[in-house]
């Protein structure tokens, strides 16, 4: 029985309703496995050329290598029409979420109270300072 991918993918009406970026995108993590599709991202379809960003340059060493065998699986699962390369590229590094730090974004970097010595009076300061802002 055929996959329904590759069944849409040879439908001529599906052209106006699924384009074949999409299904060669959503076909990819089929063709590579769970494991490579989470250190991977398919990225757009130009012509033939499907391009994948990879974590890094040793990934993408390692996955030309596997080029055929990947190409040969994304054709079991949609058909030979869509995906006739791979290139894969070394997607810029993520940045993680940032946190925000302790100090307010009111407070500025340098404090008045900073340059008080005694504890005691910097406190003091910092307090009435408050209720003056508040």
């Amino acid at each position: 029985m055929d996959q329904a991918s590759r069944i849409i993918a040879g439908w001529s009406g599906a052209s106006g309703l699924i384009g074949s970026e999409r299904i060669a995108l959503a076909a990819w993590k089929r063709a590579v496995g769970k494991r490579l599709a989470e250190r991977t991202r398919p990225a757009k379809l130009v012509r033939e050329t499907l391009i994948v960003e990879v974590e890094d340059q040793v990934w993408r060493d390692n996955l030309r290598s596997l080029r055929h065998h990947i190409l040969r699986n994304l054709r079991e699962a949609i058909g030979s029409d869509i995906v006739g390369e791979l290139e894969f590229r070394v997607m810029p590094p993520r940045r993680e979420p940032q946190r925000e730090s302790g100090k307010s974004a009111s407070t500025p970097l340098f404090d008045d109270a900073d340059g008080i010595e005694d504890p005691g009076l910097r406190r003091i300061y910092i307090a009435a300072r408050r209720r003056e802002t508040a």
